[in-house]
């Protein structure tokens, strides 16, 4: 899986571009800045958008490739990312240290990901802010028809609405739906596709 995520991120272009998701750009917009988690951050379009707007950004992935793309995109402007490299078991990340974490695309197999989903909200503050876009399971349908659209092409690394409800056990859901949308995130994410989106708020 690494050596996938090194080519896709070594090649000169940006996979994914260079401008935030859309869902998450909408969410963490209106948040006063504090200190955010971005898990499977990639070439770094989300961190770089989010240290615009002034947050003490932190972000990891398991490709070396994705931080030299991430490290390039926050020079060219001139913000700071702490980028780590590696899986969350092995970083060294404080408890209640977060005020958000952002999972934008962040697909792991199902037994792996419920796991990690725990520790990440563990990580969170109490009142902290959980914004999540991923692929549903319905998004197979749309993949078949237009590879373009991307995302895995696997059920067992895809999503339903309860597995959210689920592994954010700690969080309050503020909105969490299964919605349609048009995707135009580089080359790898053209057209149509089902994605479930949720934003939730850690207990107090």
């Amino acid at each position: 899986m690494k050596e996938f995520w090194n080519e896709r991120y070594g090649a000169e272009e940006y996979a994914y571009g260079k401008e935030p998701n859309v869902y998450f750009k909408e969410k963490i917009s209106p948040l006063k800045p504090g200190r955010i988690l971005l898990p499977a951050e990639g070439e770094g379009r989300n961190a770089v958008y989010a240290a615009k707007l002034g947050w003490d950004v932190y972000a990891y992935d398991i490709s070396e490739e994705g931080k030299n793309k991430a490290k390039r995109l926050a020079e060219e402007n001139g913000v700071h990312v702490n980028y780590l490299v590696g899986t969350l078991d092995e970083l060294d990340l404080n408890a209640h240290s977060f005020d958000c974490i952002a999972l934008i695309y962040a697909h792991l197999p199902r037994k792996m990901r419920k796991d990690q989903h725990k520790k990440l909200q563990e990580l969170l503050k109490p009142g902290g802010i959980l914004i999540v876009e991923v692929f549903s399971e319905e998004h197979l349908k749309f993949n078949s028809k237009n590879p373009l659209v991307g995302g895995p092409k696997d059920a067992e690394f895809l999503f339903q609405k309860d597995d959210l409800v689920e592994d954010f056990d700690l969080c309050e859901m503020l909105y969490l739906d299964q919605e349609v949308v048009s995707l135009k995130e580089g080359k790898f994410h053209i057209g149509e596709g089902s994605v479930i989106r949720c934003l939730a708020r850690k207990k107090q």
